[in-house]
């Protein structure tokens, strides 16, 4: 019997795994990050209709790139945590720098003390902005997929940024409505870190059959949106975002009414 002794040069070849990131989701996730800086750099030169729309283009950017990833099977941790960064500058720092630029800044007009509230009102907005992302990270997997906790950051964002689009359309200045700017700014960073459940639209089902009038409300929605853009965006965020407190309250007028009489 032939005994093979092993060639002690001829050893077992690791391969090295090749680390990377998907490039079609990740490429949509940096769009919508130029567009958010892009937003802030041209509401510094005063483009703030400019700022706005690139601001919308990134919520739609950011509303692609996690379909995208899951069609294409291509989620990634990394993706996940691009684009929450992403998000914490399209949605939170470039809306409140842009509605600071555009009216909160002229609060100094009024003393420094309406100055500080001015920039602090700002600050407001980017925090809330942050600990909502962060929030929303920590509970992925373990909430309700069909509900938000706290009106989404992009959500605030249109309200914030629909405002100064629509009003800057109709040649209102900033300084002349800081005031509204203040607690529009305040109360959509608060609704953020809120516990108010807003729908999300995540149970629609595109894949199946609908009803013909659903497609005809599709098509009036875009109809009503392509007649005038600043004021139809701003509105329909702005209800989205009250929808979620009165729903809230009707909820618990109801559980109030349905109780046993003492």
């Amino acid at each position: 019997m032939n005994d093979q002794k092993e060639d002690p040069t001829e050893e077992s070849v690791v391969v090295p795994r090749r680390r990377g990131v998907y490039l079609l989701p990740n490429l949509l996730t940096t769009g919508a990050l130029f567009a958010g800086f892009y937003g802030i750099v041209t509401a510094m030169n005063g483009g703030f209709e400019q700022a706005s729309i690139a601001i919308f283009i990134a919520m739609v950017l950011d509303g692609l790139d996690g379909r995208v990833a899951r069609m294409t099977n291509t989620q990634s941790d990394f993706g996940a945590e691009y684009d929450s960064l992403a998000d914490m500058v399209s949605f939170g720092v470039a809306p409140a720098l842009v509605m600071y630029i555009w009216s909160l800044s002229s609060l100094v007009d009024h003393g420094w003390q309406w100055g500080k509230l001015g920039w602090l009102g700002a600050f407001i907005y980017v925090a809330a902005a942050a600990l909502r992302l962060a929030r929303f990270n920590t509970h992925v997997g373990s909430s309700d997929k069909r509900y938000f906790q706290g009106l989404p950051s992009p959500a605030a964002a249109a309200v914030v940024i629909g405002m100064v689009w629509a009003f800057f359309d109709q040649g209102i200045k900033g300084q002349d409505v800081a005031p509204i700017a203040l607690v529009l700014t305040v109360i959509a960073g608060l609704l953020m870190v809120s516990n108010i459940s807003y729908y999300s639209f995540k149970d629609l089902d595109f894949k199946n059959k609908v009803p013909f009038i659903a497609v005809f409300v599709v098509v009036l929605i875009f109809v009503l949106a392509s007649i005038d853009p600043p004021k139809i965006l701003f509105g329909c965020f702005l209800i989205y975002a009250l929808s979620g407190p009165v729903v809230s309250v009707l909820r618990r007028i109801k559980k109030r009414s349905q109780r046993p009489p003492e």
